[in-house]
Formats: structure tokens, sequence, C-alpha cells
């Protein structure tokens, strides 16, 4: 059975933004707002490979991620899983979200060298609002 509703995959296919949750260094949560990648099984994004968020995750790849409905605010889908790190070679991913979002390759916006990964999420776990009604 899959993780994800199939009445809210429309918001995985959304040019939402999610809220990603990590695990900081101490144990405190970290937060942050990134765009949404969705490939029919993993949900992804992408960072510049200094970033905080991608040390927590090696170390902790426990993830959560919130997406509100941009059609419904009083709808919208919360998952929780492990992620998983990759290089992003050649910008693949990024360029992808780049095109989703803006229409346009992210290349030129790209500081010189910077090294970006990207970030599947396997779900484990996904909790929908306002719940699916019972069959």
């Amino acid at each position: 059975m899959p993780v994800i509703p199939e009445e809210f995959l429309d918001i995985l296919q959304s040019k939402a933004l999610m809220n990603v949750a990590t695990i900081g260094p101490k144990g405190e949560p970290q937060v942050s707002a990134t765009l949404l990648g969705w490939d029919g099984t993993s949900i992804f994004f992408t960072m510049n490979r200094i970033r905080q968020k991608r040390r927590n995750l090696e170390r902790e790849p426990r993830i959560a991620i919130s997406i509100t409905d941009p059609a419904n605010s009083f709808r919208s889908l919360e998952v929780r899983g492990r992620a998983r790190i990759e290089e992003d070679v050649e910008y693949r991913f990024t360029n992808l979200l780049s095109q989703k979002y803006f229409g346009r390759d992210a290349t030129a916006d790209l500081l010189p060298g910077e090294e970006r990964v990207v970030v599947f999420i396997e779900p484990e776990r996904a909790i929908p609002f306002p719940p699916p009604a019972s069959k």
C-alpha cells in the first residue's frame, strides 16, 4: 500500500514550498522552506553542499516535511521518513526544480564552484489533513 494517499499526490506535483525539519547537532529542530520535487516514489530537494541541513541529515537521516496546498490552505500533507543524500551531478535535480518553479535552469544563479547535493526522502508515514474519509 502506498504511504502517500493518492488524493494528496497533487500537492506533491504543485509549486508549493515544503518545510523541511531535521535534527540539529545538539538535538534541536531545524526547519527551513525549500523547493519540492516528486519523482513518483521519492520527494526530493537540493541544496548547497555546505549547508547545516546536509550535515544534520548525514548524522541523523530522519526527516519530516510539511506541505500546504497552494490552492487550499486548509489542506496539507506531513511526511516523515529517511533521507538519502547524493551528489547532484551536473546540477540535474537543481535544474529540474528551477525549471518547475521559475521556468529556467538554475546554472546561471549558482556560485562559482558551488557543489550541490540532492536529498531523496523515502516516505515512511504520511499524515494528510483533512484525513481521507474511511472506506
